[in-house]
C-alpha cells in the first residue's frame, strides 16, 4: 500500500522544481502511506564534494557524536559545511577519498550510526510522518534539481523510523537511490548471500536489497539499465520499484503487475507514480498517462 514517485526534467536547465513536484506527487498519496515520507534529490553539490546525510544513532549525545564524525571526516577531506537538521546530521566533504573509505570512517566513529545518503548530487531525506511533515523539517519544495524519487510508507513487517522509511541509498555506491512497491519474497536468501560476502543491512526492511543488487551488479561490470533488467531474473514476488542514479532515472515492474505504476513523458519531463492523480495533481491534466506492462523497465537520462 506505499506510493512511489519520480521526476525528470528533460529541459537540460538542472534548475527544475524537483522538490515541489515530488512533494506535491507525495501528497496526493499519503493516504497511502501514513507511516514516513522520504525524497532522493539530485542537485548540483560539484563533481570533487561529497553531501552526506548521517542517521546519528538511537540516543545520544548527538552534538558530542556530530562534532566527532566531523573530526573525523577532516581527517580524511575537508567538511566545507555541516548542521544537524531534523533527525540527521548534513555534511558537505571535499575528500578524494573512496565512498566505501568514507562510509567506514563515519561508521567506526559511534554504534549505531548510519549514512543515509551519500553522493556528488544525491541527497535523500526522509522521517517519520506525511509528506507535510517532511516539508516541514526539510523544506523540500525549495530544491531546484535535475530528478529525484520519492516514497510514502505504510509499514506491513518492519518498524517504523527514519532507517526503515525510504528511499534506500546503495551504500558504498554515490549517487544510486530506490523506492519501491510490494515484496521481495526471496530477500532473506539474498541478504544471506551478500551478509556472507560482508555486506551490511540497517534493517529488517526488504527493499533495502534492491539497491545494494544494484550497486553490486554494476561494481561487476553492467550498466545502470542492465542491472534493472537483470533484477527481474533475480527477484521474487510482487514489486514496482523506481532506481535512480547521477544521470539516471527509471522503473521496473514485475512478471504479474499485480503493484500499480503509471507513467507520463512530455517533451520537457518524464513522471511517474503509483497512481495518475499523483501526476494530475502535480502536473495538470495536458498530458497522456499509461501503465506499463509486465516485466517492463524503462530508463531515461539527464541531458
Amino acid at each position: 500500500m506505499c506510493g512511489i514517485v519520480g521526476f525528470l526534467d528533460k529541459t537540460g536547465t538542472r534548475q527544475a522544481p524537483v522538490g515541489q513536484t515530488l512533494l506535491d506527487m507525495l501528497s496526493a498519496l499519503a493516504r497511502r502511506g501514513p507511516d514516513s515520507s522520504g525524497v532522493a534529490l539530485y542537485g548540483d553539490h560539484g563533481s570533487d564534494r561529497y553531501v552526506m546525510r548521517i542517521k546519528l544513532g538511537e540516543q545520544g549525545p548527538f552534538d558530542t557524536i556530530a562534532a566527532r564524525v566531523i573530526e573525523q571526516m577532516n581527517g580524511v577531506g575537508s567538511v566545507l559545511d555541516s548542521r544537524m537538521q531534523g533527525p540527521s546530521l548534513r555534511l558537505l566533504v571535499e575528500s578524494q577519498e573512496q565512498p566505501k573509505q568514507l562510509e567506514e570512517t563515519i561508521l567506526a566513529t559511534a554504534a549505531q550510526i548510519e549514512v543515509v545518503s551519500m553522493g556528488h548530487r544525491l541527497e535523500i531525506v526522509k522521517q517519520v510522518g506525511s509528506p507535510a511533515n517532511l516539508e516541514a523539517t526539510y523544506a523540500v519544495s525549495s530544491v531546484v534539481g535535475t530528478h529525484g524519487i520519492g516514497h510514502t510508507r505504510m509499514s506491513t513487517e518492519s518498524r517504523v523510523d527514519l532507517s526503515h522509511s525510504q528511499p534506500f541509498w546503495a551504500h558504498g555506491r554515490p549517487d544510486v537511490a530506490v523506492v519501491h512497491n510490494g515484496h521481495i519474497t526471496n530477500y532473506h536468501k539474498m541478504r544471506r548471500i551478500y551478509e556472507q560476502q560482508g555486506h551490511n543491512f540497517y534493517t529488517e526492511n526488504d527493499s533495502e536489497i534492491i539497491g545494494l543488487y544494484i550497486a553490486d551488479q554494476m561494481s561487476q561490470g553492467a550498466t545502470y539499465e542492465e542491472a534493472l533488467r537483470t533484477s527481474l531474473k533475480d527477484f521474487d514476488g510482487a514489486f514496482s520499484y523506481l532506481a535512480a542514479t547521477d544521470n539516471c532515472l527509471g522503473y521496473v515492474k514485475d512478471p504479474f503487475g499485480f503493484k500499480p505504476l503509471v507513467v507520463t513523458e512530455t517533451v520537457t519531463y518524464v513522471a511517474i507514480a503509483t497512481e495518475e492523480q499523483a501526476l494530475r495533481t502535480a502536473l495538470g491534466d495536458d498530458f497522456p498517462v499509461w501503465e506499463p506492462g509486465v516485466n517492463e523497465v524503462a530508463t531515461w537520462q539527464v541531458h
